[in-house]
């Protein structure tokens, strides 16, 4: 099956396919303009829109403030036959619903019945977060 893109909408088999727990990779450009992925948790809206979340302090989040075009590519696991969905757009570092989406996050990648993992979780909620929220533009897929 060939590379196709769209406009900026999700398909159904497209939201089935981000649904399941599997690393997305952000890329945002660096201030010399060259592309600086890195893996991060993420979910799409009910409205479309994909989010992360990240320390306020982060490289990613001084980028994304001088350039705020961002990309997400979530690949399929060994196991699974060759797929990948890339979406492109504009990016805006929120501060609201991040606590929210970070316990949605932890629940959908970890198990929190874990100790570890519960108390890495309540580590994390102390750390000074903000939303990554990207409005797509370009949705790219292979396979499915």
């Amino acid at each position: 099956m060939s590379d196709t893109s769209s406009a900026a909408e999700f398909t159904a088999a497209d939201r089935e396919f981000l649904a399941t727990p599997r690393m997305g990779f952000l890329t945002v450009p660096d201030g010399t303009g060259l592309p600086q992925p890195r893996p991060v948790w993420f979910e799409v809206t009910g409205d479309g829109l994909v989010q992360v979340f990240s320390e306020t302090g982060s490289p990613k989040i001084r980028r994304l403030r001088r350039d705020p075009r961002a990309s997400l590519v979530a690949a399929g696991a060994i196991d699974e036959p060759a797929r990948w969905i890339a979406v492109s757009g504009t990016a805006t570092v929120e501060e609201d619903g991040v606590p929210e989406l970070a316990n949605r996050l932890a629940r959908r990648y970890w198990d929190l019945d874990d100790p570890e993992r519960a108390a890495e979780l309540r580590d994390l909620m102390q750390l000074d977060l903000v939303r990554i929220v990207i409005r797509p533009e370009r949705i790219s897929r292979y396979g499915g």
